[in-house]
């Protein structure tokens, strides 16, 4: 039937033939999905069923999901706009009101903050806990408990978490385990196979890796906590972009050698920095000197490009804010796991009983050449002074 040319606009008789095959997951853009015939049509959301709506998931939001959910040996993995956002979906799932919530004194700011107000506003009651207690937990752990945060190791301070423990007490109560697994890049620590019952992580870091994206992943162990984020997904409307996704599918093929050199790469440089004199500690898993790094050693399978170290005590926050604005391969700000390196002071911590002040600095060590990067810091710290040892 001949059509008028604004018709064929939208309903072009000519289209490119089928068949191709490329490495590449196809980016899929589109918020209608269409329905070969009516009798096909349901109104089931869910994104295990299929393809609906472009807001519950395109072949390539699928696709990385599955991808994901395979690193991580989950029962399924659900995509969220940020690392945030994954972490409150957690928060919607599985909390509600009157619940009791643990969750860990060195938690990632923003769901420290998500705790106290939105949590608390809801009428979630929540603690914070040692990170360090173990199987100690299980004096915390009530009726009322539902939910159990983990976070190891923790973004700023770096304790590693003994999970196994922590996971055996809270099973024994009915309560759920959700591990902020994003140091590990859903890899380097196996969530699951440790007790955990949901993993999150920012797959703006290590998966993304360049610094280019924003998203999260949350992966469910069974099929009740699959249930249970899957709804909580619906509800909230939570949806990524499929442009983002497929940088992330990218991200995933160079993940093993990104993550490989960027240990090398972490460790020379905390070594390096563990010898100076003008360093008190070294806060990285791989090293003694990282509180639960026998943990670490017992569960893990590597380290990332994340640490921190706390300034010898005559530095103050004047020098240490100093010794930043000198670096010249270091950019200041947030976030992590890309290919360029970070320097980041942590002046206003809420930490219980850690004592590091105003002199700690997180490190994101990336792609430079490590010898680059030593002599960056060399010169940074002969600038504010203390080379030597000497007050």
């Amino acid at each position: 039937m001949p059509t008028d040319w604004r018709t064929r606009l939208i309903h072009p008789s000519r289209r490119a033939p089928e068949g191709f095959r490329s490495l590449a997951t196809a980016t899929h853009r589109g918020s209608t999905t269409l329905f070969g015939k009516a009798a096909d049509l349901e109104d089931n959301w869910k994104q295990r069923e299929g393809y609906t709506y472009g807001l519950f998931g395109t072949p390539t939001a699928r696709e990385l999901a599955l991808r994901v959910a395979e690193l991580e040996g989950a029962e399924e993995s659900f995509l969220a706009p940020s690392g945030l956002a994954a972490i409150a979906l957690v928060w919607f799932a599985f909390a509600r009101s009157g619940a009791h919530v643990l969750v860990p004194d060195n938690v990632y700011t923003p769901n420290r903050v998500l705790a106290d107000d939105l949590a608390r506003r809801f009428g979630v009651e929540v603690e914070f806990y040692d990170p360090l207690c173990g199987g100690d937990i299980a004096g915390l752990l009530r009726e009322e408990t539902v939910l159990v945060w983990c976070e190891s190791p923790g973004s700023v301070t770096m304790e590693i978490q003994d999970v196994p423990a922590i996971a055996a007490a809270a099973h024994a109560r009915g309560a759920r385990v959700a591990l902020d697994n994003t140091y590990a890049g859903g890899v380097l620590f196996d969530a699951f196979t440790h007790g955990a019952d949901i993993s999150m992580q920012a797959l703006t870091k290590y998966v993304g890796g360049h610094s280019d994206l924003l998203m999260g992943a949350v992966s469910a162990r069974d099929p009740a906590c699959r249930e249970a984020l899957d709804r909580a997904r619906r509800l909230l409307g939570l949806n990524v972009s499929p442009d983002d996704c497929a940088l992330a599918l990218r991200g995933l093929q160079t993940l093993g050698v990104r993550l490989a050199q960027l240990e090398a790469s972490a460790l020379a440089v905390a070594r390096w920095l563990d010898a100076r004199p003008e360093i008190e500690t070294v806060l990285h898993p791989a090293l003694p000197s990282c509180p639960g790094h026998d943990i670490w050693r017992r569960d893990w399978s590597g380290s990332a490009s994340l640490f921190s170290v706390v300034f010898d005590a005559r530095f103050d926050r004047t020098a240490i804010e100093a010794f930043v604005d000198r670096l010249r391969l270091f950019g200041i700000g947030y976030s992590w796991g890309g290919v360029a390196s970070l320097a980041l002071p942590h002046f206003q911590l809420h930490r219980h009983g850690r004592g590091v002040g105003e002199r700690l600095v997180r490190f994101n060590i990336g792609l430079e050449a490590v010898d680059d990067l030593i002599a960056d810091l060399a010169q940074a710290l002969e600038g504010v002074g203390g080379v030597s040892g000497e007050e």
